[in-house]
């Protein structure tokens, strides 16, 4: 079946007559050089922003002139105080403030930042791309999000309760995950106006996802031990776990060295920020994170105040330094998940075995 922009467009927001629209892209810049890919998502994003103007006409809504700013240069940054749309210099408040929807197809992931701006108006919901490519268009885009939501649903009631969850890694590897006194969110690819609960998707959409209790209550440090492998070329990198933060690194390679400057930059980027599930069955694994995650389990460090968690900007000791990034287990990926268990006060539930979910 053909994509079609506008069934998706129509099916995932379900804009009403009287909402305003904006599509957003970012820049490259100075050091922040651009590529094909980068290119060729910002002429995506003005063929999103010309579908939602043909829609308006018929569904009584107004869509924006296309709002560019130049790129953070980091996953999970806040965004610029301005950018700009019609050739015109314009405030990001403004700009935002203003409309009911906006959807960002960027280089550099405005999540988190996105999330900030539904927490301050209460009519605003957002869609946030980051690194979306044209052939999603035939792969995690055309998905039935009705199944996809189904999905999501059934790891969300496994989740609910839960004290830990349990993940032995194909490698040997064992995690941990402590989840007292938090709640799974999911992203099912629905975002219509007025929506309960967390009003910021990705696209493409399909994850059930909690953060691990980061140790903020006083005398009550975070459960969250064990270690973590990373791989990338070849190279396998295990990460040490002790109170929800990465403690050390064993490798000797170039991507060990990689992280261990990444983490002795900034402590605050050690944190563990989500647990994920991905449930797209239309995802593949191409090494695009924004697809790779909605294919199976992730975990990710960092920023995690946009999730639910209490890690945000503040916690880095600056801006750049910012960083949320996932680290993918899915079918395609070197290391995959041998098993992952929740485990609450009803007992241990099983979520995959083997690398497939035995719980749809």
């Amino acid at each position: 079946m053909a994509f079609e922009l506008k069934k998706l467009l129509t099916d995932v927001f379900r804009t009403e007559r009287g909402e305003v629209v904006l599509v957003a892209c970012d820049l490259p810049h100075d050091a922040i050089a651009d590529n094909d890919l980068w290119r060729d998502r910002r002429a995506m994003a003005a063929e999103w922003r010309e579908a939602f103007v043909d829609l308006g006409r018929a569904g009584g809504f107004e869509t924006r002139d296309l709002l560019t700013y130049a790129a953070t240069g980091a996953n999970g940054a806040d965004l610029p105080a301005s950018g700009a749309m019609g050739g015109r210099q314009t405030a990001m408040d403004q700009a935002l403030l203003d409309c009911t929807l906006a959807l960002f197809l960027t280089e550099f992931s405005a999540t988190a930042a996105l999330d900030g701006y539904c927490r301050r108006k209460q009519d605003f919901r957002a869609a946030s791309l980051p690194g979306l490519e044209r052939r999603m268009e035939q792969s995690a885009l055309s998905a039935d999000y009705g199944e996809v939501a189904r999905r999501c649903a059934i790891l969300d009631e496994a989740l609910k309760g839960a004290e830990s969850l349990e993940v032995r890694f194909s490698s040997g590897q064992r995690c941990g995950f402590d989840l007292r006194w938090r709640k799974a969110e999911v992203d099912d690819g629905y975002l219509p106006r007025g929506k309960q609960g967390d009003r910021i998707i990705n696209l493409p959409s399909g994850e059930t996802f909690i953060v691990p209790y980061e140790g903020e209550r006083a005398g009550e440090g975070s459960r969250t031990e064990g270690q973590l492998p990373v791989e990338v070329a070849g190279e396998r990198v295990i990460l040490s776990v002790r109170a929800n933060r990465i403690q050390g690194i064993e490798g000797r390679g170039p991507e060990a060295e990689r992280l261990r400057a990444c983490f002795a930059a900034d402590p605050a980027r050690a944190n563990i920020a989500e647990v994920a599930f991905g449930c797209n069955d239309w995802a593949v694994v191409t090494g695009n994170v924004l697809e790779d995650e909605k294919a199976g389990f992730h975990w990710a460090y960092g920023r995690s105040d946009h999730l639910g968690g209490t890690v945000g900007v503040k916690a880095f000791r600056e801006p750049g330094n910012v960083v949320h990034q996932d680290i993918v287990y899915a079918r395609g990926n070197p290391i995959q998940v041998a098993e992952a268990a929740v485990v609450g006060a009803v007992g241990r539930r099983l979520i995959i075995r083997d690398g497939t979910y035995v719980v749809f």
